[in-house]
């Protein structure tokens, strides 16, 4: 028995120390899933309910010509169900500074013929996206990500319309989790209020909404 418990314990520790290397890392650099990792990123945690891509997806009040963004799209995990929610008249953007990832988006959405999805390389906080001009922005398990959370929070915050949302979903098996206290602490220091929570301390999705007037 203890030949097989002690591997496992090596492995389980090896793997703490790994994310732990991560998350201290990616607080100096931009550290986003690797490309050769996005299959992982498709997976639906089975662990947890509020970060499957149904799930945060139906919590949105979409309607068919919303403009939409996907902020570190990944894969599409998020992405496609997205743009087969919204209609031709809207529109999906995949944001992502991997282009290899985009790639991938841009497969699954010609195979499935969705010509509503435009595709963005670049990193958030770089100022690419126009102002004013979001309903909705998804920001699913990629604000630890980010290195400058404020810059990169102030400029989702002036890319959505006021009286938009943005949908914030951490879980606690990712690296990079932050917190509900992190997040409402970012979130309220560039103006956004909440709206809504659903889930519990550690896997849960945060509704944020731009007030207007803002």
């Amino acid at each position: 028995m203890k030949t097989i418990l002690y591997p496992m314990l090596g492995l389980i520790a090896l793997g703490l120390l790994i994310s732990l290397m991560w998350r201290l890392y990616s607080r100096r650099h931009t550290l986003p899933c690797p490309t050769w990792l996005g299959w992982m990123v498709e997976l639906d945690n089975p662990f947890t309910k509020t970060n499957r891509a149904h799930v945060i997806i139906e919590t949105l009040g979409l309607k068919p010509t919303m403009k939409v963004l996907d902020a570190g799209c990944g894969p599409g995990r998020l992405t496609i169900p997205l743009a087969q929610k919204i209609s031709p008249q809207g529109e999906v953007v995949a944001m992502d500074m991997q282009p290899g990832m985009l790639q991938r988006v841009r497969e699954k959405a010609e195979a499935l013929n969705l010509p509503h999805i435009r595709f963005l390389q670049a990193g958030i906080g770089e100022g690419k996206l126009e102002h004013d001009y979001y309903d909705r922005i998804l920001l699913v398990t990629v604000l630890g990500e980010i290195p400058n959370r404020e810059f990169a929070l102030k400029e989702l915050f002036n890319a959505l319309k006021p009286g938009g949302i943005l949908s914030i979903t951490e879980v606690i098996f990712d690296p990079h989790f932050q917190s509900q206290k992190t997040v409402r602490q970012l979130t309220t220091a560039v103006g956004f209020l909440e709206k809504n929570m659903i889930g519990n301390r550690f896997a849960y999705t945060m509704q944020l909404e731009k007030p207007f007037g803002a």
